[in-house]
């Protein structure tokens, strides 16, 4: 792989789901390892398949598989340890691929109105169209709107007592 050196090019890392390619911003991964022991527990949301342990952090393995290609994956190669980026801090999240992942640089073209939640965007590459993942509206996690800001939890518990 050579790097385009446009100055309008943006960083991607590839994923593969089954036979369909993916992409996720360069800036929101933090590294690619090797499928590791999966802790389950009883209770847990349909999103979120178990947690694996990675540099003393727990991270929730969310399977899109689902939502992006109609089935759960039965076989992992990888997992790519991405970052969700919130108001007040970001969180790893691990997302199984099932094969090789690749860093290109591409120009997106933005998601449209009528394109859905998950999609930030489309990239052209070797010939195929590609979805580019909004990582926040694809996996579980809190809803920056709905959470109060630190004052406002401060002013409602002081109201309370």
């Amino acid at each position: 792989m050579s790097p385009q050196t446009q100055t309008d090019s943006e960083s991607f890392v590839l994923l593969r789901l089954a036979e369909r390619r993916f992409a996720v911003a360069a800036g929101d991964i933090a590294e690619l390892v090797a499928p590791s022991r999966i802790f389950r527990f009883p209770h847990h949301t349909k999103e979120i398949e178990g947690v694996i342990l990675r540099r003393g952090r727990i991270v929730p393995v969310c399977d899109v598989a689902a939502r992006l290609i109609g089935k759960s994956l039965l076989s992992r190669r990888f997992y790519l340890i991405a970052q969700r980026r919130y108001t007040n801090g970001t969180e790893w999240i691990a997302l199984p691929v099932t094969g090789d992942c690749e860093l290109i640089f591409a120009e997106m073209i933005p998601a449209s109105e009528a394109d859905l939640p998950h999609v930030s965007g489309w990239l052209s590459h070797d010939g195929d169209v590609i979805e580019v993942l909004n990582l926040n509206a694809l996996t579980p996690g809190p809803n920056p709107t709905i959470l109060p800001a630190p004052a406002e939890a401060l002013q409602q518990q002081e109201a309370l007592s």
